[in-house]
Order: structure tokens, then C-alpha cells, then sequence
């Protein structure tokens, strides 16, 4: 049960982690200006939606890595 758990929630988190990941600006701006990142820019460079799009990902990231390790030990066993 908790193997099924978390293989959903990898499969989640990691479609969850492309679409983050492909909001994010590159080189030459991202779809993250789209919903106004490009506009309200603060001393740093890096608008408010860049800084949430970043923290978000990093979360996901978090869970996605949490859930292959805890597969990677209930699988081991």
C-alpha cells in the first residue's frame, strides 16, 4: 500500500517538477513573464514570481526525492 503511495506521488511530482522546470526563465525570458514576472522586478533582478516559481520547485523537489528514497528502501527490503 505505501509502495503504491508513493510510486503515485512520484509520477505526480515528477510532471509536476517538467511543468515548474519549464516555467522557469532562460536566457532569453521564460513563460514565468507571462503572469507578470517581467514586470515587477526588484534590486536583485529576479521578480516575486521567479523567486515563488523557484521556491515551488524547490519544494517538489524535496517531495520527489523524499518518495525515491523511501522506494528505494521499501524496495531494498
Amino acid at each position: 500500500m505505501v509502495e503504491l503511495v508513493l510510486n503515485i506521488v512520484l509520477v505526480l511530482t515528477s510532471i509536476v517538477l517538467i511543468v515548474l522546470i519549464l516555467l522557469h526563465r532562460g536566457k532569453g525570458g521564460g513563460l514565468s513573464s507571462m503572469f507578470g514576472g517581467a514586470a515587477s522586478a526588484s534590486l536583485s533582478g529576479s521578480s516575486v514570481v521567479e523567486k515563488n516559481l523557484n521556491r515551488l520547485t524547490v519544494f517538489c523537489l524535496l517531495v520527489w526525492a523524499i518518495c525515491v528514497v523511501g522506494l528505494g528502501i521499501l524496495l531494498k527490503v
